[in-house]
């Protein structure tokens, strides 16, 4: 028997004695674990987030160069576009009109002042004996406000007199009447231009022609520009303008192939995160504090569902690495143009999860990854609502996926979340959208369920084959009668046969009111057994001729075969290629108890009872590690006692089935198992309604009166340690 303890993993904590686990390799082992799915999943999503692939389309451009494809929107959006606002601007600062002074009294005077100094020197010059008139025209020419041309002057110096006086005196005139009037800055020439229209009648061509030249020439603004007041309106005409929203639809065409960029297309491919922009250091700290946050989250939430996960390193494989393939085609898919992003197969990865190792962290995992969608898409609620309400519908709708049509069911399910959320956000666009685009969603939404269950079914039949794993469908195949080992159990061994029957609608009933996994429970009861088919006939339940075996034999000995059936067990397991799963019932389902009734005939036959080596008695084990091997160990304890104790009450049934359970319990055989005692409690009630519908406990009868006989254990089963 010591070389049967041998045989116990390595990996395992030994056991201090009082049942107890010190720290040993085990812990050292869930660390390791967690480590690396840590670090692997943690580097999968900062990856995503901050390297650009080539399937989330982003560009390498700027504002100026020849697009070379057609840019089409992956999504709706609507955000403030800062290009539009500002030109809004522009044009609100341009529309207003600029502010001048009031008319200047003051400049009129002074031309009014200016034109009779203007007057009196043409007078004077026309007047004077000694000049020429090459000297008067050069002396006219020289006044610089004035400018007149030669042939104004020439008419100025021939007029008579009385012409003169008339011009001098409708010069005065008209300046005033134009004087009176605003003259903006700028607006000098319109001023000049209406001059003529203001001379009187009473002049001759050439006499109106001298007049508009005086005045045209002193003329000046009275109303000047006032910029401190015109920018104050202006800033209030820009500051008045609201941000301007730029709304683009779904496979809109943002940019086409030959077109030059402007700012406004740089700006609509870099909200649309289409824009391979450089990133700073803010933006990998930004993701890798994300990536920490969703990966521990998602193994806060999978230690407190699924402790005991941590030390299956296959199972954190799988996790790992169907988790990080999900986020990685989230990554690829959801950011894709058109219908594309609405094909992502996310339920697949919500039901390969819940059936392989627990729809809880199924749907923990699938809530991460619509976390991460809403990042990838820039926040498109209607994707990740899509992704996420479809993958739940499936994953619920699959289970355990313990029947193939679970997964045709949970395909029809995907299928309907899909439309239904497309219609929950499309019903108010439906006089805008073209019946093309409700087509494609549509069939997007089809083609998504059916993929998702497909893939999953595919996958879940490899990954059984590939690396072991006990599957829903190997579970129901290895339950059939017609399997090899249980048909050898039946004809070998009919008695363990059907006390293995007994002992998993037990089991089955009890992981059914905990939440543990009831059909590998059950199946795990049809096989815990099968070591006794090696040597039936040492086991009580199958001698029908009365003779016992174990009377020519010595203690050591028949402890040794009662003991051996479980190594047996093992080998046939491995022989046929049993799942690990099952493994482990067989293995455990006695943990490290003792065969109490040969250790203590051994015990009264040795001269020093304390110097035995208790070791030979016991099972190598190890102890029950999960709730299911657990309730085996205790519905196989349970049914031998009851069977060989024949209560006849409910009340003594139930007194029974504790008392097996309490000392399961006080041995320290559940230490290593998760089971609560609320499970505990949960469980005995399980067992006495199998328990009750199969030996019919009667009422007591009077003192006397009772016609059954007295059950008497006979050796080779002790009934306190099962079958």
């Amino acid at each position: 028997m010591n070389d049967e303890r041998a045989i116990l993993p390595p990996s395992l904590d030994e056991d201090d004695g009082l049942g107890l686990r010190r720290f040993g390799p085990v812990r050292w082992q869930v660390r390791l674990n967690g480590a690396l799915f840590f670090l692997f999943v943690a580097l999968v999503i900062f990856a995503t987030l901050v390297l650009n692939w080539s399937g989330s389309s982003n560009l390498n451009v700027q504002a100026g160069d020849i697009s070379s494809v057609d840019v089409r929107a992956p999504r709706p959006i609507t955000y403030q576009s800062e290009v539009l606002t500002e030109e809004a601007r522009t044009r609100a600062a341009a529309d207003v009109a600029k502010v001048y002074e009031p008319l200047q009294t003051r400049v009129a005077r002074q031309q009014l002042a200016r034109v009779e100094l203007v007057l009196s020197y043409i007078d004077k010059v026309r007047q004077d004996p000694y000049a020429d008139e090459t000297q008067k025209t050069q002396w006219l020419l020289a006044i610089s406000d004035l400018k007149l041309t030669e042939p104004t002057i020439l008419l100025i110096l021939q007029a008579s007199d009385d012409s003169w006086t008339a011009m001098a005196s409708e010069t005065a005139r008209v300046l005033d009447l134009s004087m009176r009037n605003v003259i903006r800055e700028g607006e000098l020439p319109a001023a000049q231009r209406r001059v003529p229209s203001l001379i009187g009648f009473g002049l001759n061509d050439d006499e109106t022609s001298v007049v508009s030249e005086i005045v045209q020439g002193l003329l000046r603004p009275n109303s000047f520009f006032d910029a401190e007041r015109t920018e104050t309106a202006q800033t209030e005409a820009v500051n008045a303008v609201e941000p301007v929203d730029r709304t683009i639809a779904a496979g809109e065409i943002i940019v086409r192939s030959g077109d030059r960029l402007d700012a406004l297309d740089i700006e609509a491919l870099n909200s649309l995160g289409l824009l391979n922009v450089r990133r700073t250091w803010r933006d990998y700290l930004g993701a890798g504090l994300l990536a920490v946050t969703l990966t521990l989250l998602m193994m806060a939430f999978t230690s407190y569902q699924r402790p005991e996960i941590w030390s299956e390193r296959l199972q954190v494989l799988l996790l790992g690495v169907i988790f990080a393939a999900f986020v990685v085609l989230a990554k690829i898919i959801t950011p894709a143009q058109g219908v594309v992003a609405y094909l992502l197969p996310l339920a697949a990865m919500t039901m390969l999860l819940g059936s392989l190792i627990d729809l809880s962290i199924g749907v923990i995992a699938t809530v991460v990854v619509a976390i991460l969608i809403a990042v990838y898409t820039g926040g498109n609620t209607e994707i990740v609502v899509y992704a996420l309400v479809g993958s739940l519908a499936g994953g619920l709708a699959l289970g355990r996926g313990e029947r193939l049509n679970s997964f045709a069911r949970a395909g029809v399910w995907i299928i309907l979340a899909n439309l239904t959320v497309l219609a929950i956000f499309r019903v108010s666009q439906i006089e805008i959208i073209d019946s093309r685009t409700l087509l494609e969603l549509a069939s997007a939404a089809v083609i998504n369920g059916i993929f998702a269950s497909s893939f999953t079914l595919v996958v879940y039949y490899l990954l059984g084959q590939v690396f072991g794993l006990t599957t829903s469908l190997q579970l129901l195949e290895l339950s059939r009668p017609t399997q090899p080992l249980l048909r050898q159990l039946l004809l070998k061994a009919p008695g363990t046969y059907y006390h293995t029957l007994l002992v998993s609608n037990m089991a089955e009933e009890a992981a059914n009111a905990i939440g543990a996994d009831s059909l590998l429970t059950r199946v795990g009861g049809y096989y815990h057994d099968i070591g006794k088919t090696v040597r039936p006939y040492f086991f009580f339940e199958n001698n029908r001729d009365g003779i016992n075996p174990h009377d020519r034999l010595d203690p050591y000995t028949s402890a040794r075969i009662i003991i051996s059936h479980v190594s047996d067990g093992i080998d046939l397991a491995n022989k046929y290629r049993l799942p690990q799963t099952i493994v482990n019932f067989i293995r455990e389902h006695h943990g490290t108890t003792r065969v109490e009734y040969f250790y203590h005939m051994a015990s009264q036959e040795h001269d020093s009872p304390e110097m035995m080596d208790e070791s030979l008695f016991r099972y190598p084990g190890p102890r029950p590690r999960s709730r299911e091997t657990a309730i085996l160990m205790l519905a196989d304890g349970c049914e031998a006692t009851v069977r060989a104790m024949n209560p006849e009450t409910p009340e003594e049934m139930l007194e029974v089935i504790n008392s097996v359970i309490n000392r399961r319990l006080l041995s320290g055989q559940l230490a290593d198992s998760p089971l609560t005692l609320r499970d505990l409690d949960m469980i005995s009630s399980a067992f006495l309604r199998v328990l009750q519908s199969v030996h019919h406990p009667r009422i007591k009868y009077p003192s006397g009166a009772s016609t059954s006989p007295p059950v008497v254990p006979l050796p080779g089963v002790r009934p306190a340690i099962g079958n």
